[in-house]
């Protein structure tokens, strides 16, 4: 098994998660879409929206930038708000995507301190990275300081007991069954107090 630094695996799967730029919203686009989408001729939108239609034409075709009055018609009378108005639709995507990890198939990567088994390792862009950790530390001299990266973390025990050290709060001791929720660019550092390496599940916000 591998030896990695306790972030190695968090940058890896933030790198492989990355989303390609979203390209500027073009507000003619964006309306014309919106009226497409209710299968409204221009005639219709336009007297839903209280506008001429030349001037709705115009606001598709990009020739003339609307006021706010006019995009506050425009809004009411495609029933949503200003705001959906510059709001470009969900980017397509893959829907029921589905990961099983088998029992100990999991990706192993490991560090001094804990040894960590990635799960759903096949998805890419995932939004969280699960991954079940062994706890082999026992005292916080054996980590080279804090294990501190962005987002947001949850942890739950599974077997065993651990001590869960944050930069800002007291050390908690924890059981099979107890679970924290923390942010994550807080220190933080786990350590097994029972007489077996604890066993715990991880999941890291990647967003």
């Amino acid at each position: 098994m591998s030896r990695s630094k306790p972030n190695k695996l968090i940058t890896i799967a933030r790198e492989n998660g990355s989303d390609e730029p979203v390209a500027p919203l073009d507000l003619g686009v964006r309306v014309r879409e919106l009226r497409k989408a209710r299968d409204w001729t221009l005639e219709q939108a336009a007297t839903k929206a209280g506008l001429a239609r030349s001037t709705l034409s115009k606001i598709e075709n990009g020739q003339m930038s609307p006021t706010y009055d006019a995009l506050k018609k425009l809004a009411t009378g495609l029933n949503i708000s200003i705001p959906q108005l510059f709001t470009p639709p969900h980017a397509e995507q893959a829907s029921g995507r589905l990961a099983v990890t088998k029992s100990g198939e999991g990706a192993a990567q490991a560090t001094v301190t804990y040894e960590h088994e990635l799960l759903a390792d096949t998805l890419s862009k995932k939004k969280m990275l699960p991954y079940r950790t062994r706890v082999r530390a026992r005292n916080m001299a054996e980590f080279d300081g804090w294990v501190r990266h962005d987002g947001e973390e949850y942890l739950y025990v599974l077997t065993g007991v651990i001590r869960l050290y944050t930069e800002f709060y007291e050390p908690i001791e924890m059981r099979r069954g107890d679970s924290a929720y923390y942010d994550a660019t807080m220190g933080h550092n786990v350590v097994s107090v029972s007489p077996e390496d604890a066993n715990i599940l991880w999941v890291t916000s990647l967003v």
